[in-house]
Protein backbone atom coordinates (compact mmCIF):
# COMPACT_ATOMS: atom_id res chain seq x y z
CA UNK A 1 0.00 0.00 0.00
CA UNK A 2 1.44 3.36 -1.04
CA UNK A 3 1.29 6.43 1.14
CA UNK A 4 -0.97 8.11 -1.43
CA UNK A 5 -3.56 5.35 -0.98
CA UNK A 6 -3.36 5.56 2.77
CA UNK A 7 -5.66 8.59 3.05
CA UNK A 8 -8.99 6.75 2.63
CA UNK A 9 -7.83 4.05 5.03
CA UNK A 10 -6.76 6.59 7.64
CA UNK A 11 -10.02 8.50 7.29
CA UNK A 12 -12.10 5.31 7.64
CA UNK A 13 -10.02 4.27 10.64
CA UNK A 14 -10.55 7.69 12.22
CA UNK A 15 -14.30 7.44 11.76
CA UNK A 16 -14.25 3.96 13.29
CA UNK A 17 -12.27 5.19 16.30
CA UNK A 18 -14.71 8.05 16.83
CA UNK A 19 -17.52 5.50 16.66
CA UNK A 20 -15.81 3.33 19.29
CA UNK A 21 -15.49 6.29 21.65
CA UNK A 22 -19.13 7.22 21.12
CA UNK A 23 -20.25 3.62 21.67
CA UNK A 24 -18.29 3.45 24.91
CA UNK A 25 -19.94 6.68 26.04
CA UNK A 26 -23.42 5.13 25.68
CA UNK A 27 -22.69 1.97 27.71
CA UNK A 28 -22.71 1.25 31.44
CA UNK A 29 -19.36 1.95 33.04
CA UNK A 30 -20.00 1.44 36.75
CA UNK A 31 -22.60 -0.42 38.79
CA UNK A 32 -22.65 1.22 42.21
CA UNK A 33 -24.04 -0.78 45.14
CA UNK A 34 -25.47 1.27 48.02
CA UNK A 35 -25.87 0.56 51.69
CA UNK A 36 -29.28 -0.62 52.81
CA UNK A 37 -31.48 2.34 53.66
CA UNK A 38 -29.09 4.85 52.13
CA UNK A 39 -31.27 5.28 49.04
CA UNK A 40 -34.49 4.14 47.47
CA UNK A 41 -32.55 1.71 45.24
CA UNK A 42 -29.97 -0.89 46.15
CA UNK A 43 -27.75 -0.17 43.15
CA UNK A 44 -27.20 2.49 40.50
CA UNK A 45 -25.88 2.07 36.95
CA UNK A 46 -23.66 4.91 35.77
CA UNK A 47 -23.10 4.98 32.03
CA UNK A 48 -20.42 6.85 30.14
CA UNK A 49 -22.67 9.89 29.76
CA UNK A 50 -22.71 10.23 33.57
CA UNK A 51 -19.10 9.23 34.20
CA UNK A 52 -17.40 11.12 31.34
CA UNK A 53 -19.87 13.59 29.80
CA UNK A 54 -17.07 15.18 27.74
CA UNK A 55 -16.68 12.01 25.66
CA UNK A 56 -19.51 12.94 23.32
CA UNK A 57 -17.94 16.29 22.44
CA UNK A 58 -14.53 14.71 21.91
CA UNK A 59 -15.95 11.94 19.71
CA UNK A 60 -18.00 14.34 17.56
CA UNK A 61 -14.98 16.65 17.16
CA UNK A 62 -12.83 13.69 16.09
CA UNK A 63 -15.50 12.59 13.62
CA UNK A 64 -15.74 16.04 12.04
CA UNK A 65 -11.95 16.32 11.97
CA UNK A 66 -11.42 13.20 9.89
CA UNK A 67 -14.18 14.23 7.50
CA UNK A 68 -12.43 17.57 7.03
CA UNK A 69 -9.18 15.77 6.19
CA UNK A 70 -10.72 14.51 2.95
CA UNK A 71 -10.71 18.03 1.46
CA UNK A 72 -8.03 19.81 3.47
CA UNK A 73 -4.71 21.04 2.15
CA UNK A 74 -1.31 20.11 3.51
CA UNK A 75 -1.02 22.84 6.15
CA UNK A 76 -4.57 22.30 7.36
CA UNK A 77 -3.97 18.56 7.57
CA UNK A 78 -1.02 19.13 9.87
CA UNK A 79 -3.16 21.31 12.13
CA UNK A 80 -5.97 18.76 12.12
CA UNK A 81 -3.57 15.95 12.95
CA UNK A 82 -2.23 17.90 15.93
CA UNK A 83 -5.78 18.58 17.11
CA UNK A 84 -6.62 14.88 16.75
CA UNK A 85 -3.68 14.00 18.98
CA UNK A 86 -4.94 16.44 21.61
CA UNK A 87 -8.45 15.00 21.36
CA UNK A 88 -7.10 11.48 21.85
CA UNK A 89 -5.12 12.59 24.88
CA UNK A 90 -8.27 14.17 26.30
CA UNK A 91 -10.19 10.91 25.86
CA UNK A 92 -7.44 8.90 27.55
CA UNK A 93 -7.06 11.30 30.47
CA UNK A 94 -10.83 11.49 31.03
CA UNK A 95 -11.19 7.70 30.96
CA UNK A 96 -8.27 7.08 33.31
CA UNK A 97 -9.56 9.73 35.73
CA UNK A 98 -13.01 8.12 35.85
CA UNK A 99 -11.53 4.64 36.18
CA UNK A 100 -9.27 5.73 39.04
CA UNK A 101 -12.21 7.05 41.12
CA UNK A 102 -15.48 5.40 40.05
CA UNK A 103 -17.42 6.85 42.98
CA UNK A 104 -16.52 10.40 42.03
CA UNK A 105 -17.32 9.67 38.38
CA UNK A 106 -20.73 8.24 39.33
CA UNK A 107 -21.50 10.97 41.88
CA UNK A 108 -24.26 12.51 39.79
CA UNK A 109 -26.07 9.20 39.22
CA UNK A 110 -25.76 8.18 42.89
CA UNK A 111 -26.77 11.61 44.15
CA UNK A 112 -30.05 11.49 42.24
CA UNK A 113 -31.00 8.23 43.98
CA UNK A 114 -29.56 8.92 47.42
CA UNK A 115 -30.69 12.53 47.53
CA UNK A 116 -27.24 13.89 48.31
CA UNK A 117 -24.89 16.10 46.31
CA UNK A 118 -21.73 16.20 48.41
CA UNK A 119 -19.02 13.76 47.36
CA UNK A 120 -18.26 12.70 50.93
CA UNK A 121 -21.95 11.87 51.50
CA UNK A 122 -22.00 9.88 48.27
CA UNK A 123 -18.95 7.89 49.39
CA UNK A 124 -20.67 7.04 52.69
CA UNK A 125 -23.71 5.73 50.84
CA UNK A 126 -21.67 3.48 48.50
CA UNK A 127 -20.79 -0.01 49.61
CA UNK A 128 -19.05 -1.31 46.46
CA UNK A 129 -18.57 -0.57 42.74
CA UNK A 130 -18.50 -2.99 39.83
CA UNK A 131 -16.47 -1.78 36.85
CA UNK A 132 -17.31 -2.94 33.33
CA UNK A 133 -14.95 -3.22 30.38
CA UNK A 134 -16.30 -0.12 28.62
CA UNK A 135 -14.00 2.36 30.35
CA UNK A 136 -11.06 0.40 28.96
CA UNK A 137 -12.68 0.43 25.50
CA UNK A 138 -12.98 4.20 25.66
CA UNK A 139 -9.36 4.58 26.75
CA UNK A 140 -8.20 2.30 23.93
CA UNK A 141 -10.17 4.46 21.52
CA UNK A 142 -8.32 7.50 22.79
CA UNK A 143 -4.96 5.76 22.31
CA UNK A 144 -5.92 4.85 18.75
CA UNK A 145 -6.93 8.45 18.09
CA UNK A 146 -3.48 9.61 19.21
CA UNK A 147 -1.82 6.99 17.02
CA UNK A 148 -3.89 8.02 13.99
CA UNK A 149 -2.94 11.64 14.54
CA UNK A 150 0.73 10.68 14.46
CA UNK A 151 0.17 8.59 11.32
CA UNK A 152 -1.46 11.54 9.58
CA UNK A 153 1.51 13.75 10.43
CA UNK A 154 3.85 11.19 8.83
CA UNK A 155 1.98 10.20 5.66
CA UNK A 156 -0.04 13.30 4.80
CA UNK A 157 2.78 14.77 2.68
CA UNK A 158 2.03 12.34 -0.13
CA UNK A 159 -1.72 12.90 -0.08
CA UNK A 160 -3.11 14.85 -3.03
CA UNK A 161 -4.35 18.33 -2.28
CA UNK A 162 -7.84 19.67 -2.96
CA UNK A 163 -8.90 19.94 -6.60
CA UNK A 164 -8.05 23.24 -8.28
CA UNK A 165 -10.36 22.73 -11.25
CA UNK A 166 -13.20 24.89 -10.02
CA UNK A 167 -10.90 27.41 -8.39
CA UNK A 168 -9.10 27.98 -11.71
CA UNK A 169 -12.40 28.30 -13.57
CA UNK A 170 -13.65 30.85 -11.08
CA UNK A 171 -10.43 32.84 -11.29
CA UNK A 172 -10.59 32.83 -15.10
CA UNK A 173 -14.18 34.04 -15.09
CA UNK A 174 -13.29 36.83 -12.68
CA UNK A 175 -10.36 37.89 -14.89
CA UNK A 176 -12.61 37.98 -17.96
CA UNK A 177 -15.15 40.07 -16.09
CA UNK A 178 -12.46 42.56 -15.11
CA UNK A 179 -11.22 42.74 -18.70
CA UNK A 180 -14.60 43.84 -20.09
CA UNK A 181 -14.75 47.67 -20.08
CA UNK A 182 -17.73 49.15 -18.26
CA UNK A 183 -20.55 50.47 -20.46
CA UNK A 184 -21.13 54.18 -20.06
CA UNK A 185 -24.78 54.65 -19.16
CA UNK A 186 -27.05 57.67 -18.98
CA UNK A 187 -30.45 57.77 -17.34
CA UNK A 188 -32.02 60.05 -20.01
CA UNK A 189 -30.83 57.89 -22.90
CA UNK A 190 -31.98 54.72 -21.12
CA UNK A 191 -35.41 56.27 -20.58
CA UNK A 192 -35.67 57.23 -24.24
CA UNK A 193 -34.68 53.68 -25.22
CA UNK A 194 -37.35 52.23 -22.98
CA UNK A 195 -39.93 54.63 -24.47
CA UNK A 196 -38.97 53.40 -27.93
CA UNK A 197 -39.44 49.76 -26.84
CA UNK A 198 -35.73 48.97 -26.76
CA UNK A 199 -34.01 47.23 -23.82
CA UNK A 200 -31.12 49.54 -22.82
CA UNK A 201 -29.27 46.63 -21.20
CA UNK A 202 -29.36 44.51 -24.34
CA UNK A 203 -26.09 43.75 -26.11
CA UNK A 204 -27.75 44.79 -29.36
CA UNK A 205 -28.28 48.31 -27.95
CA UNK A 206 -24.99 48.61 -26.15
CA UNK A 207 -23.30 47.45 -29.32
CA UNK A 208 -19.90 46.16 -28.08
CA UNK A 209 -20.01 43.61 -30.89
CA UNK A 210 -20.78 46.21 -33.51
CA UNK A 211 -17.16 47.30 -33.54
CA UNK A 212 -16.23 43.78 -34.63
CA UNK A 213 -18.72 43.76 -37.52
CA UNK A 214 -17.32 43.41 -41.02
CA UNK A 215 -17.30 46.16 -43.67
CA UNK A 216 -20.30 44.63 -45.46
CA UNK A 217 -22.33 44.72 -42.25
CA UNK A 218 -21.26 48.31 -41.61
CA UNK A 219 -22.24 49.45 -45.11
CA UNK A 220 -25.55 47.61 -44.88
CA UNK A 221 -26.24 49.28 -41.55
CA UNK A 222 -25.33 52.69 -42.97
CA UNK A 223 -27.61 52.21 -45.98
CA UNK A 224 -30.59 51.29 -43.85
CA UNK A 225 -30.01 53.86 -41.11
CA UNK A 226 -32.15 56.96 -40.87
CA UNK A 227 -30.35 60.30 -41.31
CA UNK A 228 -31.65 61.67 -38.04
CA UNK A 229 -30.74 60.54 -34.51
CA UNK A 230 -33.40 57.91 -33.85
CA UNK A 231 -34.35 57.17 -30.24
CA UNK A 232 -32.94 53.83 -29.16
CA UNK A 233 -30.36 53.64 -31.93
CA UNK A 234 -26.69 52.92 -31.38
CA UNK A 235 -25.90 56.56 -31.89
CA UNK A 236 -27.95 57.52 -28.85
CA UNK A 237 -25.92 55.15 -26.65
CA UNK A 238 -23.17 57.71 -26.25
CA UNK A 239 -23.52 60.76 -24.07
CA UNK A 240 -22.80 63.17 -26.93
CA UNK A 241 -25.37 65.95 -26.86
CA UNK A 242 -26.98 64.74 -23.64
CA UNK A 243 -25.92 67.83 -21.76
CA UNK A 244 -27.39 69.98 -24.54
CA UNK A 245 -30.69 68.13 -24.26
CA UNK A 246 -30.71 68.89 -20.57
CA UNK A 247 -30.22 72.60 -21.31
CA UNK A 248 -26.57 72.78 -20.27
CA UNK A 249 -24.52 75.56 -21.96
Amino acid sequence: MTARRSRPLVVVAGLAVAGIIMLSWTQTWFTVHLHAGAAVAAKVDADGAAAVPQYTALAIASLALFLAMTIAGRVVRIVLAAVEILLGVGVVVSGITALADPVAAAKGAVGEVAGVADLSAVRRAVSSVDVSAWPVVGIVGGVLAVALGVVVLVVQRSWPGPSRKYGAATAGAAADARAVPPVERDAVVDWDDLSAGVDPTSDAVAGPDSAAAGPDDASAGAAGAAPDDTVGSNGRRSNDGVEAERGAP
